[in-house]
């Protein structure tokens, strides 16, 4: 399905009409385009006269200190790398929509996750959930299943993921080798299992 920004805009807004609180997950592989689409949705469904917040799940990331200790540092940002049971937590204590909730924004630049770095206010009416493992029908993130009240899927090819992830690393100053081992040592074994074990969603897309 190929929709503009807008029409995602406008299926998101004609399901929130009824709803105290919509729960909308944004998922796909690394390097799909997740993080931009929710800001970019946000931001037109602010300028429609909407209160929307972004909630990104990479806030959850374990500690390199953790990951070194489990031997998982090398595979950061595999599902096993992530404190799942916490942000089900959050995720469900955003969904209740009672009170403020404090959640935790992944520093790409320094690699941890800063603690109580955004804020999900009681009367946001529409929250953007976006991460890699949102619709990941292994446990334990089918925990997630009954929490979302809409979804987006971002598909790419293959081609287009692994120019994007060489391009990211590459950003970030890596060398050849080290960039390499980035992409084909764990993201893009990550971004297969996130196309061929993820649940279906109410919209999905080819590329953002």
């Amino acid at each position: 399905m190929s929709l503009t920004l807008v029409e995602m805009a406008d299926a998101i807004l004609a399901r929130a009409k009824d709803s105290a609180r919509l729960m909308v997950a944004i998922a796909g592989p690394p390097g799909s385009g997740k993080t931009l689409l929710a800001e970019k949705l946000a931001e037109i469904l602010r300028l429609r006269g909407e209160t929307a917040v972004v909630l990104p799940m990479d806030g959850f990331h374990m500690d390199n200190g953790v990951l070194t200790q489990k031997g998982l540092l090398p595979r950061k940002g595999a599902p096993e790398t992530f404190d799942v049971r916490a942000f089900v937590d959050i995720v469900k204590a955003v969904r209740a929509a009672k009170e403020e909730v404090l959640v935790p924004v992944f520093d790409r630049d320094r690699e941890l996750a800063i603690a109580s770095a955004r804020v999900v206010a009681p009367d946001d009416h529409i929250v953007l959930i976006e991460g890699n493992y949102l619709l990941l029908d292994e446990a334990p993130w089918t925990a997630l299943v009954n929490l979302f009240d809409f979804s987006v899927f971002i598909a790419p090819p293959l081609e287009e993921l692994e120019a994007r992830l060489w391009k990211r690393w590459q950003g970030y100053n890596y060398t050849q080798e080290a960039a390499h081992e980035k992409v084909y040592g764990n993201d893009l074994p990550n971004g297969r299992r996130v196309l061929e074990a993820s649940r279906k969603a109410d919209i999905t897309v080819s590329i953002f």
